[in-house]
């Protein structure tokens, strides 16, 4: 097998590569997403979670909503969004977010939350009533919900993905050696059944995992393996990138040619859809994965 570069110096480890570069958002279109987004007073992952797609996705009028608050209360070392116990959470929420799916005229939306552990449901009912607000408002839209780790409630799961959306979301984030690291409050295990439950209901599934935190090749093709084994459709891979000194380290940039690299072994080994590059998100081209 040939050997694909690699940036081995701490020097260099921390200085970001040319082809991690992105756009500041600007134009028209991005301001008008701002503006509906402030009016409404949603919270969008795109914000929390410092994406570098921000500006191309907003350009385009879409965004990530993230309902339930902005306070998670997992503490996981790679997240932008912050810790803490969250405030009770806002009932009305659902109707909001539909409302700005429809004046956004947003053909495909993607709809994510904080961890809300503190909840018997999980929040599992304020996931319901959104989908099914946007469904009534804007029938047409299709939807990908990204839901949390339920910690092993399973009515929760089946209440969050039973409203009627096309694409059920859980991150993987990471490989299983990592996972006490990087997710100390989650389990590989239990999130791969969650997907795997999901996958059973009757919906196309989907997750995602960030590489550059110090994983090998054949960790990620072992994750590859065992998200196949346990029904996933869709995955995305993406560059790690660290929010801020306090998070986990960046290990590795990792190069595109070895993110090509993963698309093909993925599909070669039973995946129906690989969307992998450095600047990769969850919520990257979306729309495109509902069909597969």
């Amino acid at each position: 097998m040939i050997e694909l570069p690699v940036i081995p110096s701490e020097t260099q480890r921390r200085k970001r590569p040319d082809w991690l570069r992105v756009k500041l958002p600007i134009g028209p279109e991005y301001a008008k997403v701002r503006k509906l987004v402030d009016t409404y007073k949603l919270h969008t992952i795109c914000e929390s979670g410092n994406c570098p797609n921000m500006g191309e996705c907003w350009g385009a009028g879409t965004a990530t909503f993230m309902i339930l608050g902005n306070v998670c209360t997992r503490s996981c070392t790679f997240c932008a969004v912050a810790t803490g116990r969250p405030n009770e959470y806002d009932t009305d929420e659902p109707r909001r977010v539909a409302e700005a799916i429809l004046l956004m005229k947003v053909k495909h939306a993607v709809i994510t939350s904080v961890n809300r552990d503190e909840l018997k449901d999980r929040g599992a009912e304020i996931w319901y009533q959104t989908v099914r607000a946007v469904k009534e408002v804007s029938p047409s839209t299709t939807i990908e919900t990204l839901i949390p780790d339920t910690k092993g409630n399973w009515e929760a799961l089946i209440r969050m993905i039973s409203a009627g959306q096309e694409v059920v979301s859980h991150n993987m984030e990471t490989v299983e050696r990592l996972y006490r690291r990087v997710r100390p409050q989650a389990r590989y295990e239990r999130s791969l059944e969650q997907i795997r439950r999901t996958k059973e209901y009757g919906q196309r599934t989907k997750s995602g995992i960030m590489l550059g935190l110090g994983e090998t090749r054949e960790e990620v093709f072992r994750a590859m393996d065992d998200l196949v084994e346990n029904g996933l459709d869709i995955l995305t891979l993406g560059q790690y990138l660290q929010p801020t000194k306090m998070h986990h380290e960046v290990i590795e940039w990792i190069h595109p040619d070895t993110f090509d690299l993963y698309r093909e072994e993925g599909l070669k080994r039973g995946l129906k859809y690989v969307e992998s590059g450095p600047l990769v998100r969850s919520s990257y081209h979306a729309e495109r994965h509902v069909n597969v």
